[in-house]
């Protein structure tokens, strides 16, 4: 984690609880709970999907207001089955069924009603729950807005994203044979399945870095080096890959279409200008649909959570939330965030 976010968000802080959510199909899940027992309670999901939480990920939230739960989803992080593991069975692995395991888990801890914070896969995690349960949603924070449309799929995986960051593609397709370049992610598939590790871990590595590399506006070498732990990155590579390949298990536009369920919600839509894993069209469309949710462009930075400008816009968001006194996150700093234009006929957000 870079040494700047010790100026922006909260300090570190350990679990008050850890846990092991029985999810079914032999997952075990961890969880863990920081903060205030008795605080305003709010879920934190991670990216990848597959990527695991982090302990940086505890402090986006005031830790004596909130009662933070983070979550290991299925395959990753401190969780069992780990996908990198030769007995990892993927089927038992989707969208539906990470959302099945929040309810279990909110059930579990006697959770009412929830804050949900999530970045981008965790975004469409978010936004997929909170379309099954809305009434089980307090607020939404999202970051990096992603729904797995094929288009979106596409730009990262299938070259698009070449004609901004030419070098880096170059070393994404270089483990590819020529022949097979015209469908990356299926190319990468076969590797990933490969049981033997002098094919399925260089072709992680090489997926994970591609990501990586690509989430952050400057280059972060910390970052990358350690998304590239090969453990972590078989894991992330075969989950990533298996829900992509199924467009997430989502029907067409189904993230942006649902927005009617969840339009009395209050949320906060933080989005880095030049992103290039989840360009900013996604969240412009989740803005046009949902005109409701207060909507926040990063004018320098790209997609992680970890780069300023987002960070400290999340942690806005999450302080509004948790009652603290303030203006509207975006306009908090002005002089160094623009807005994009409000859709036509759309109220100021």
């Amino acid at each position: 984690m870079n040494e700047h976010l010790d100026d922006i968000l909260y300090p570190p802080i350990e679990p008050y609880d850890t846990g092991t959510l029985f999810a079914g199909e032999g997952n075990r899940l961890y969880y863990e709970q920081v903060g205030n027992p008795d605080g305003k309670p709010v879920v934190f999901l991670h990216g990848g999907p597959g990527a695991g939480v982090s302990a940086w990920h505890r402090r986006f939230f005031d830790p004596a207001v909130y009662r933070v739960i983070l979550l290991d989803q299925r395959g990753c992080g401190r969780s069992t089955p780990h996908a990198s593991e030769p007995r990892a069975d993927l089927r038992h692995n989707t969208t539906w069924h990470l959302v099945a395991d929040l309810e279990l888990l909110r059930r579990n801890l006697g959770i009412a009603r929830w804050q949900v914070f999530g970045g981008s896969w965790g975004s469409a995690l978010a936004l997929a729950y909170a379309q099954a349960h809305p009434e089980y949603v307090s607020e939404i924070v999202l970051r990096g807005i992603f729904t797995l449309r094929r288009h979106e799929l596409e730009w990262f995986y299938e070259g698009g994203a070449a004609s901004i960051v030419p070098d880096l593609w170059e070393d994404f397709i270089a483990p590819i044979p020529i022949l097979e370049r015209s469908r990356m992610m299926q190319a990468y598939h076969r590797r990933l399945a490969d049981p033997d590790p002098a094919v399925h871990v260089p072709a992680a590595v090489a997926w994970t870095r591609w990501e990586a590399a690509n989430l952050t506006l400057l280059p972060d070498r910390q970052l990358v080096a350690a998304m590239t732990d090969e453990r972590a990155a078989v894991a992330f590579a075969r989950i990533e890959n298996h829900y992509f390949l199924h467009g997430g298990w989502f029907e067409p536009e189904q993230l942006i279409a649902g927005v009617d369920r969840i339009r009395h919600i209050p949320a906060v839509i933080v989005q880095g200008r030049y992103d290039v894993c989840t360009p900013a069209m996604t969240a412009w469309d989740l803005h046009r649909a949902w005109p409701e949710a207060e909507f926040v462009m990063i004018p320098d930075a790209a997609h992680a959570a970890s780069e300023p400008g987002i960070a400290r816009a999340l942690r806005a968001a999450t302080d509004r939330f948790a009652g603290a006194e303030g203006a509207p996150v975006a306009s908090s700093e002005a002089e160094e965030r623009d807005r994009m234009p409000e859709p036509d006929g759309a109220e100021p957000v």
